[in-house]
């Protein structure tokens, strides 16, 4: 299942938010005000990151001064899958580079991955907390 991403500075988060919620007639999932910089490539730091959902699917806002470590940033979709350790196997095998080794943060399971041709995406699964 895809989920959009994208990255917005924190002093425009309040006006995307309204826009996005007035225009997608979604609702906030979660709003994550201290949500782990291990999820950006920032371990030991904090950024704030905002979850929707709307007819529109799922998105993921995160909420940042902008400086973000390759890969972060340049992905813009995030893909749910039941197992992400023989979803990364059949990738790996396919020819796909793993640019962000699994990490565990909150519920997800994460990893980014590069694709041939240079499409960046994160792959996650849910872990349970």
């Amino acid at each position: 299942m895809p989920e959009n991403r994208v990255y917005i500075s924190p002093l425009r988060s309040a006006a995307f938010v309204k826009s996005y919620l007035r225009f997608s007639h979604g609702k906030v999932v979660s709003d994550e005000p201290k949500a782990p910089g291990v999820e950006i490539g920032r371990a030991g730091d904090t950024y704030r990151r905002i979850r929707f959902e709307s007819t529109f699917g799922k998105l993921t806002a995160f909420v940042t001064d902008g400086h973000l470590p390759y890969p972060y940033g340049r992905e813009l979709t995030g893909y749910e899958v039941t197992n992400l350790n023989e979803t990364l196997a059949k990738a790996k095998s396919a020819g796909v580079t793993v640019l962000v080794e699994p990490y565990k943060s909150g519920d997800r399971g994460s990893a980014m991955v590069q694709f041939s041709g240079g499409y960046i995406a994160e792959i996650h699964s849910l872990t349970g907390k």
